[in-house]
Order: structure tokens, then C-alpha cells, then sequence
């Protein structure tokens, strides 16, 4: 009978991955208080990034050699299959968070920035189990 047990090792999350999320985190608390529904949705979108960047330092960007810049969403597809559907749906939004950065703020009201905000928390909670696993 042997007296220890060998339980597999998990390395570590990259320290940008980690990072990147607590940025995600912590903007997802502050847009949440933002009263300005076009600031709520562009720094929702911004948090939104920050966990798909997280996501691509954990999992490594594929190489494609001489390529030319590619969204986070596309990559986010390539590197990360089972999350297309998030990358499909925020790469729907960029178009009006572009515009809200340009001032062009009457495209965003208060539902589509609760909206936003909402699922933002939702992705931004995948991707935490994904960097740290299930514990929360």
C-alpha cells in the first residue's frame, strides 16, 4: 500500500491570461455602474475583448505566417471552436461600439446597454472557468 497519492499537476494559467481577465472582471463591475448607456456598452465591449484576449493567451494564437491583423473574434473562432457563437455575437456589435467611440451615441439606449452588460458577465464567466477551471 503506498502512502501518498499522485494527483496530475495543473500548470499554472498564463500571468496575461490572468491579467487580462481580472481587467475584464473588474471593467464589467464598472460599466455595470456607468449610467450612460453608450459609455455601458462601449466599456462592456472593451471587457468583452479583454476575456477574448484572455482566452487566446491561455489556449496560443494560431501561426499563419505572414498574415495580416485579424479581429480577436475570428481568431477567437479558430482557437476556441465551442466559443464561435460569442465571437459571432460580439463581432455583431463592434460596428455600433465603433460608432459610439466616433460620439454617434443615439444607436445605443438603456436595453441594449443592460443587454450588453448582461451577456458580457456571461462570457466573461466562461472564460474564467476556462483560464481557472470549474472553482469559481
Amino acid at each position: 500500500m503506498t502512502s501518498t497519492l499522485d494527483f496530475p499537476v495543473t500548470p499554472a494559467p498564463p500571468a496575461s491570461a490572468v491579467s487580462l481577465l481580472n481587467q475584464a472582471e473588474q471593467g464589467l463591475a464598472a460599466a455595470a455602474r456607468e449610467a450612460d448607456p453608450a459609455q455601458r456598452f462601449a466599456e462592456s465591449y472593451l471587457c468583452a475583448l479583454r476575456a477574448a484576449a484572455a482566452l487566446l493567451a491561455l489556449r496560443g494564437r494560431p501561426h499563419r505566417g505572414r498574415a495580416k491583423p485579424t479581429s480577436v473574434w475570428t481568431l477567437m473562432s479558430t482557437v476556441a471552436p465551442e466559443m464561435r457563437e460569442w465571437a459571432a455575437f460580439f463581432a455583431s456589435c463592434s460596428a455600433t461600439r465603433a460608432a459610439v467611440q466616433a460620439g454617434i451615441t443615439n444607436r445605443v439606449g438603456p436595453r441594449a446597454a443592460d443587454d450588453l452588460c448582461r451577456q458580457t458577465g456571461q462570457f466573461v464567466d466562461l472564460v474564467h472557468r476556462a483560464v481557472h477551471g470549474a472553482r469559481r
